[in-house]
């Protein structure tokens, strides 16, 4: 079985992801790109800054916007190592990212392919193009390594 490499972007996202569990953080990251340049790059980080919203994609996609002056990200990828909850696609929508990339499925708390599909509701604003289980085995090995570590 031939194994392509990860993507540069991918790569990015899992080094972020690397940085929240060092910090004790739930590995997860994301890196935002336009035009193929990086914009916006995220950790998960609700325990560091007492925020419950602080996930990889949002922090990704406030720095994305902050960076274009623009809270609207059209064109823009968002490379994520695990499967966005409601919350985060919520904001995917609103940013108007044009793809979503990401690795893990979350079946629990995901809510793209699981739980809420947010994108699949007819009040959905904007759909974007969806790609997952890129660097997935990657991802969830970080995240299984990291909740074992606390058992």
């Amino acid at each position: 079985m031939t194994r392509w490499p990860l993507p540069e972007y991918m790569q990015m996202a899992l080094a972020q992801a690397r940085e929240a569990a060092d910090s004790g953080e739930v590995p997860i990251g994301a890196v935002v790109v336009k035009d193929g340049a990086v914009i916006g790059t995220g950790r998960n980080g609700p325990r560091a800054h007492h925020d419950p919203t602080s996930h990889a994609e949002i922090e990704a996609i406030r720095a994305a916007a902050r960076a274009l002056g623009n809270e609207r990200l059209e064109g823009c990828e968002l490379w994520v190592t695990l499967e966005p909850c409601a919350m985060c696609a919520g904001a995917i929508v609103h940013a108007r990212i044009a793809r979503l990339y990401y690795g893990a499925s979350d079946p629990k708390g995901g809510a793209v392919e699981h739980g809420a599909r947010v994108f699949e509701h007819d009040q959905c604003l904007h759909r974007p193009e969806v790609y997952s289980g890129i660097g997935e085995a990657e991802s969830a090995e970080m995240l299984r390594r990291f909740f074992q570590d606390r058992r």
